[in-house]
């Protein structure tokens, strides 16, 4: 065990989804990969993982490219979601990358097979990799068009028996409105899925939060850009807000 390990507190989930959307890749450019920030998230994850956490991994297609943004421009809808859904798989190599440069194996796994890059979709190999303390990113969504990263998120989470759903966002909870437009904005601590659904506050699609309401799985959105803050609020620690 590395001395890093013996100094983390002990986390409060065993296994645990994350999601990021593919923004979160981008740095401070407009469009693409920016590697530092990468870099940077792996060694979140990375300390996760040396607490003994078993991680699953979705990362969204949108700083490549976005299938609503697609359709919205008269491509056909179905087609531009496979096109996001491939964006997402480019992302979850580059994730796959930076971790395995920090020692972590990780497995990269797509809904749409393609053998040449990454595994297929198996739940029971995803499951023994997890066993294995192998990083799993589930790349391609759900697989199908119309929906999202987020509900193929909440889908493998439940799959896989997370415990909870981590969703790293620019901001440190869920508010009432936007606190970067509005300075009086109210943080929740804790909120339930219906007042999610009933206040539209875009948590997560409707659809991601009806299927992890159904399932009875925790949601918490904390700050992917502060420094240790997927670690500490894995030790109940930090600021975040948890959706139940």
């Amino acid at each position: 065990m590395t001395e890093a390990a013996i100094q983390l507190p002990t986390a409060k989930y065993k296994r645990v989804m994350l999601k990021i959307s593919g923004e979160a890749l981008m740095g401070d450019q407009g469009f693409g990969l920016h590697p530092p920030t990468v870099a940077r998230i792996a060694a979140e994850v990375q300390s996760v993982h040396q607490m003994g956490v078993e991680i699953c991994m979705v990362i969204g297609g949108g700083n490549i490219f976005r299938g609503l943004q697609g359709s919205a421009q008269g491509m056909e809808r179905t087609t531009a979601d496979y096109m996001g859904m491939l964006a997402t798989v480019m992302n979850a190599l580059a994730m796959q990358s930076a971790l395995e440069a920090l020692g972590i194996f990780t497995r990269v796994i797509s809904a749409i097979p393609m053998d040449q890059v990454c595994e297929p979709y198996i739940r029971r190999r995803a499951v023994r990799h997890l066993e294995k303390a192998r990083v799993c990113i589930f790349a391609a969504g759900t697989g199908n068009p119309y929906f999202t990263t987020d509900t193929a998120a909440t889908l493998r989470a439940n799959e896989m028996s997370c415990e909870a759903i981590f969703k790293g966002t620019k901001v440190d909870g869920v508010y009432d409105k936007d606190p970067a437009k509005h300075a009086d904005a109210k943080r929740y601590d804790q909120i339930s899925y219906d007042d999610v659904l009933a206040q539209h506050l875009g948590v997560m699609d409707a659809t991601a939060i009806a299927l992890a309401r159904g399932n009875n799985l925790p949601i918490i959105v904390f700050s992917l850009d502060e420094p240790g803050g997927f670690r500490g609020v894995l030790a109940g620690e930090g600021t975040y807000t948890k959706v139940s």
